[in-house]
């Protein structure tokens, strides 16, 4: 079957089309300080490996996931905001090599493209910015455009529904984690590809249910417009 009647790719930033050096990592032991987390020892350990395991979620959920209070979750949410605000000034924000291409090559082919993120609003513009990203896409949203984020469908299907897709089985989703996966199957989309430049490795895509395992972005629009 042929897939180049795609008429939308939704793609993931941070891991997937943006290298930014770990910094979600360091953010989020900087907020977790900030919540009273013991910076060493077992409860420190398991919040590290749940934040690695859900990379890609809406980072409130997995705030509240760790903290189970609304109030401290919320907190800690700030405190991560605040200090991945801080990091992007400093740290190596970059494109993942191929990326700028790859979203032009798709758009010049009349591929619609949403640019989607875990991040608050605020965070996700920071990131644009520092890329020199504003026009790159043709939308970009935060789980707050949407209602839910990862790993439920929203994202996803508003875009289709701003984009104006015919259908959700010309959609694309692409992206580095397991919620990424999670979340374009939920919407429905025909390709649900995996990429191997950030958090999960590809038995971990394969396994949430990629449709597609990808070395890079770099490699996506061979997929869509074979």
């Amino acid at each position: 079957m042929h897939h180049n009647n795609i008429q939308l790719a939704v793609l993931d930033m941070a891991g997937t089309t943006v290298a930014d050096g770990g910094l979600v990592l360091r953010a989020f032991e900087e907020a977790a300080t900030a919540v009273g987390i013991e910076s060493d020892g077992p409860r420190r350990e398991a919040a590290r490996r749940y934040v690695l395991d859900t990379m890609g979620q809406s980072k409130i959920e997995v705030f509240r996931a760790l903290l189970g209070d609304e109030d401290a979750a919320q907190a800690g949410n700030r405190a991560f905001e605040a200090a991945y605000d801080a990091l992007v000034g400093e740290a190596d924000i970059a494109p993942i090599p191929g990326a700028v291409e790859a979203i032009t090559a798709l758009r010049d082919a009349g591929v619609r493209v949403a640019l989607t993120t875990g991040f608050s609003r605020g965070t996700q513009d920071k990131l644009l910015s520092a890329l020199g990203w504003a026009e790159l896409a043709d939308l970009t949203l935060a789980p707050s455009d949407a209602g839910r984020g990862r790993p439920y469908p929203d994202m996803v299907l508003t875009a289709a529904l701003r984009l104006r897709v015919d259908a959700v089985d010309r959609i694309a989703v692409l992206g580095d984690t397991t919620s990424d996966i999670a979340t374009g199957l939920a919407a429905g989309a025909r390709i649900v590809a995996g990429t191997l430049t950030g958090a999960h490795s590809a038995a971990q895509l394969r396994e949430a249910g990629a449709t597609h395992v990808v070395d890079s972005v770099a490699d996506f629009p061979a997929l869509l417009l074979a």
